[in-house]
């Protein structure tokens, strides 16, 4: 493209788009349309600009032209109780279903890789000696020893709290950190699994993992969860930026990296369930077999909150970005 003869051609609807903006004065109707118009091409002719002779000087001028233009003709917008509701009921579970592919085989992958370790670390106890000394083991895996205190150590409520926390950073770092080629996402699901691993092995080895499971599956089910969609998004978003597909990489990861900033308030959602239940009914006096179950409907609800609803916002175009308004525009490119 020759610049030169392009910024001749256009030039004057840039200077036309700049003096509408500068109106003082409200605009009529013609110049309205005209102004929504002239903000189209400009943003079409920034994009090819960028993509086929970028010029920082004049990139720049049209990137600040567009930007006034964007705010001009969508104004400023607040956000409603509809839009959280909408988020809730379509966003957010589209963005979970949609991303299936990647965090059901991560969990079965993590669980498959957590039993494997809990039989290692249980069935030799030479490995178990590496963890800690036979009396802190003892400690640990005794009847109101470490592994059941744990759970009433502290008030029910404080506890909830920190374990909420604690678990929220986790998911945001592995969608977060999954940009950089996957790498963090895949350390911070080995460390978790690594830990369950631990817990499974101690226990059976002291012929206690019934104990064990019915503490860990009231609140694990929706926790590990929550973690395992966490990382799945994560390393979804880290080969995106390695295989992006027909859209620019910039451009799929600006699409899959506002879906996954979304993901992580859905998400922290969820873990304040799930902490609920660990600080309240994981060391309740209920029965286990009741326990349990309060832990497997909560994970039923969930599973079929994000089949059921996100799998039809999906089919129905929902992604779980943000709204065709608040996207920058971008030039189709072809498959």
């Amino acid at each position: 493209m020759d610049l030169d003869v392009f910024v001749s051609a256009h030039r004057a609807e840039w200077d036309r788009l700049d003096a509408l903006l500068r109106r003082q004065r409200r605009l009529t109707g013609p110049e309205a349309d005209e102004l929504v118009v002239l903000y189209q091409r400009t943003a079409t002719h920034l994009s090819l600009i960028q993509s086929s002779a970028p010029d920082p000087q004049l990139t720049g001028r049209l990137t600040q032209l567009v930007a006034r233009a964007r705010s001009a003709v969508t104004g400023t917008r607040r956000a409603s109780w509809r839009d959280a509701t909408r988020f809730l009921t379509h966003g957010f579970p589209a963005a979970v279903y949609r991303s299936r592919h990647w965090w059901v085989p991560t969990a079965l992958l993590s669980t498959a890789l957590a039993a494997v370790l809990g039989w290692w670390i249980g069935t030799h106890p030479e490995v178990q000696s590496s963890i800690a000394a036979p009396s802190e083991l003892r400690d640990l895996t005794r009847p109101g020893g470490g592994y059941e205190t744990y759970y009433s150590s502290h008030p029910a409520a404080s506890f909830a709290a920190q374990v909420w926390t604690n678990n929220a950073q986790a998911a945001a770092m592995c969608l977060v950190l999954g940009a950089f080629l996957c790498l963090p996402v895949i350390w911070i699901l080995f460390q978790n699994m690594l830990n369950l691993g631990v817990g499974i092995g101690l226990m059976s080895s002291a012929d206690r993992l019934d104990t064990f499971l019915g503490l860990v599956l009231p609140h694990g089910l929706l926790e590990l969860t929550a973690v395992f969609v966490a990382a799945g998004t994560g390393l979804r978003l880290g080969w995106t930026l390695i295989d992006p597909g027909p859209r620019t990489r910039r451009t799929a990861m600006a699409e899959e990296g506002r879906a996954a900033l979304g993901m992580a308030i859905g998400l922290a959602l969820v873990l304040l369930i799930s902490g609920a239940i660990e600080g309240f009914v994981t060391p309740s006096g209920l029965p286990t077999w009741s326990r349990i179950g309060i832990g497997i409907a909560a994970e039923l609800v969930f599973l079929v909150y994000v089949y059921v609803l996100g799998g039809r916002a999906a089919r129905a175009g929902e992604t779980g970005d943000v709204g065709e308004g608040e996207r920058s525009a971008a030039v189709p490119t072809a498959a």
